[in-house]
Parts: C-alpha cells; structure tokens; sequence
C-alpha cells in the first residue's frame, strides 16, 4: 500500500528481512507442526513491540478525540458562514479517515499483515488519498476565500451557495484523480510457502508494472496533493497577514485610532452630539470586523501549519521509497519501520487536531463545544436554551443590520473623521 495511505507495508523492508529469515521459517516448519511455527512468527514478528504499545493507546485517544470532535463541529447548523462550510467538509474527510482507515492502519501497522481481503486492499487506501485530496483543496479553498474577501473584497462575492458548489466539485475531483491508486493496490503474500498454511504477511501494496509508473505518479501527487498547494496557501496568508496587520487600510488598527481620537475632540464640540454617536458606533464595528478576521485568520493559519506539519514525513518518506528507492537495501529495518508507523499515526493525528485548534481559537466553536457538552436531559433547559439562541440570533441579525448601515455611512464620513 501506498506510504501516503496510511497501512505501512514498506514492502522493501519487509521483504529483505523476511526473505532473509524464509529459510529458518521452513526449517522450523518442516521439524515443528504449525502451531509452533506460529508461535515463532508471534514472538518474532508480530508480538508489540514497546514502542508498539504506546502507538495503540496513541492510535485509540486520536480515534475519539477526532470522532468526537469533528462531529461536534458538525453540531454548529447555525454558524452557516462560507469559512464555516469548509470547516465541516474538512470535518466530514477527517471523521471518514478516521472510521474507516485509522483502524486497518493500526492492525497492518502492528501485525505487519493485511488482514481485510482484496476488496478492501482496493477501497481503503483509495478512500484515503481521496480524504487527502479532499483536506488539501478545502484548506485552498478557504485560503482563497478569505484572500478575496481581505485583499481583493470587490473581485469576488463570496456565498454559502458557491461554497456548496465548491464542496461538491472538490469531491468529484478527489474522486476521479484517485483512480489509479485504487486500480494498481494488490494483494500479494511476502511469504508464498506460508500462503497455506497462514495469512501472515499478506501485503496490499501496489503493483504498476514498469517501475517509471510509480515515480511519476507519486512525483505529481506530492506535487498535486502537498507542495505545490502549500506553497499557493502560505503566499495568500503572507498577503492576508500584510493587510490586516501592517497595511494602512480603513479598519485597521492605526486608522481606527485616528478615527477614535478625532471624535474623542468631536465630542466636546456641543451641537454634534449625533453625528459622533453614529460615528462612534460605526468604527466600533469595524474594530469587530478587523478583530473577527484577524481571529479567523489566526485559526485559519494555525490550521494550515499543523496539516503541513503532519503530512511533511509520510510526503517525504513516500517520495523517498517509491520514487528514489531509499529502501530497497536497508540494514536498519526496525528504523525505518518506526519512521512510517509513526508517520501514519501523525496524518490521523492531524484529524483530531483540527477540532482542538477550533476550540482553542474561536470563542465561537468554543461556546458551542461547551453547549453540545452541556446536560439538555430536561425540558426547561432545552427551551431555555433555544430562547437563548433564538435572542442571540435576532441581537446578532439586528447587530449585522447595525453594522451594514453604519459601514455604508463609512465612505461618506471617512474624510470628515479621518
């Protein structure tokens, strides 16, 4: 299986140390019945390792913590903001990843052995790059939407329907570019004398043919899947940093000032008590609205980084084995094992990361996370919390309504405030 699928089978290793040792395996058959040749393959190959235990308990707290708390994600129905769309699409890959692959990557990662049939040999790892490829357009889509909506705001409206547009063509790509992977995964036995007798060491790794196939499909996915997105997405950011944070814009940070200390002097002038009253209102909504987008955009970065983060080994570790051959003649199997099981363990850890970073840096996921853990058991406290949110609802629309008057006000007074 693919090194970017999340099965480790680093069928070089593999099959150096085993081919290596398939003649003290016969001899061992050929004296002892089966079950003592199976209690060798145990204590020698299959039995955890230290380190292999820590990687179970590891593998179980991401499982929950990803399944919990990108379902809770999907909890937030009324925070339909465009960002917010792609947040649950991104959710919606990391749960998919999580139910389906994390655990046939675990037993494959432990046992060395794929245990799961042909059939899914072919859908398991072909859902898993379609759940990368997924991730990776999604984090490109919200990094071009806020790129239009924070340096270019009149290129381009942004809309709950054209996100949804968006989600869908993101899928059907995924879906059709991940083809081949499904089609060359194969079945195959490192072992074949032990066929059998047992279904150790059963491998689903990929079969091309020609060994020019795998390096240049797995040169472009890196390109396609990791780099060359990545590298599009820092440069929106670095433009998205620059003008919310330095950039001498209306909004932010120093113009708002001079605005505040302009009507600060305006309000001791008697007869214009109005007029600052609306000015007032008008920069304390666009000192919100900057906060609010350098807030996403914090979150947003943050997010960006820890998937960049994640993916980097299993990326760099595939490229090496599949395009350059780096482990073909390896002496230091039990390294190089580690290195893919631990880097498997990193792309599912990534999925439970996301929620966390919501939490930690949206005060709204937050408040929703605290109210989807909150105890609802009564009638009353279900009513009273939908009156809260019906009242928080009608402020906030009443807020909005506030806000779009006082910022169409914003281009006839900047010139008198400023």
């Amino acid at each position: 299986m693919s090194g970017i699928t999340g099965n480790l089978d680093c069928e070089e290793c593999l099959s150096s140390s085993h081919v290596a040792n398939s003649t003290e395996l016969h001899v061992h058959s050929t004296v002892d019945d089966d079950d003592e040749l199976l209690r060798y393959i145990w204590r020698e190959y299959l039995h955890p390792k230290q380190y292999e235990w820590v990687l179970i308990v590891a593998y179980i707290i991401v499982f929950f913590v990803s399944l919990i708390g990108n379902s809770l994600v999907w909890k937030n129905r009324h925070m339909r903001t465009v960002t917010n769309y792609f947040i649950v699409n991104l959710s919606f890959a990391d749960v998919l990843v999580t139910i389906i692959c994390l655990p046939a990557s675990l037993v494959v990662d432990i046992t060395e052995t794929w245990f799961f049939g042909k059939t899914l040999c072919k859908v398991v790892p072909y859902l898993q790059t379609i759940s990368v490829s997924v991730s990776v357009l999604t984090l490109s889509c919200i990094a071009q939407d806020r790129w239009y909506a924070i340096c270019h705001p009149l290129m381009f409206k942004s809309t709950a329907k054209r996100a949804r547009k968006s989600i869908v063509v993101i899928w059907v790509v995924s879906c059709i570019i991940m083809i081949p992977q499904a089609i060359v995964m194969e079945c195959t036995s490192l072992l074949p004398e032990l066929t059998n007798k047992t279904s150790l060491f059963t491998v689903c790794d990929e079969h091309w043919g020609a060994e020019i196939y795998p390096k240049v499909y797995h040169t472009c996915f890196f390109i396609v899947t990791y780099f060359a997105p990545l590298c599009l997405m820092v440069l929106a950011y670095i433009q998205i940093c620059h003008k919310l944070w330095c950039q001498q814009i209306p909004g932010s940070t120093s113009v708002l000032q001079r605005k505040w200390r302009s009507m600060q002097c305006s309000a001791h002038t008697p007869g214009v008590g109005e007029p600052v009253r609306v000015r007032t209102s008008t920069v304390c909504a666009e000192i919100k609205q900057v906060r609010a987008r350098r807030k996403t955009a914090r979150m947003l970065m943050v997010v960006l980084f820890v998937f960049a983060l994640c993916y980097l080994p299993i990326s760099v570790l595939n490229v090496m084995k599949r395009v350059f051959g780096t482990f073909k003649n390896t002496n230091d199997r039990e390294t190089v094992y580690a290195w893919f099981t631990f880097s498997h363990w990193l792309i599912y850890a990534n999925s439970a990361a996301n929620p966390i970073i919501y939490n930690f840096l949206s005060g709204k996921f937050r408040e929703e996370f605290k109210a989807a853990f909150s105890c609802h058991c009564y009638g009353q406290g279900q009513n009273r919390t939908k009156r809260i949110r019906t009242r928080t609802s009608t402020d906030s629309r009443k807020s909005l309504s506030t806000q779009v008057n006082n910022m169409d006000n914003v281009s006839r007074i900047s010139d008198q405030v400023v």
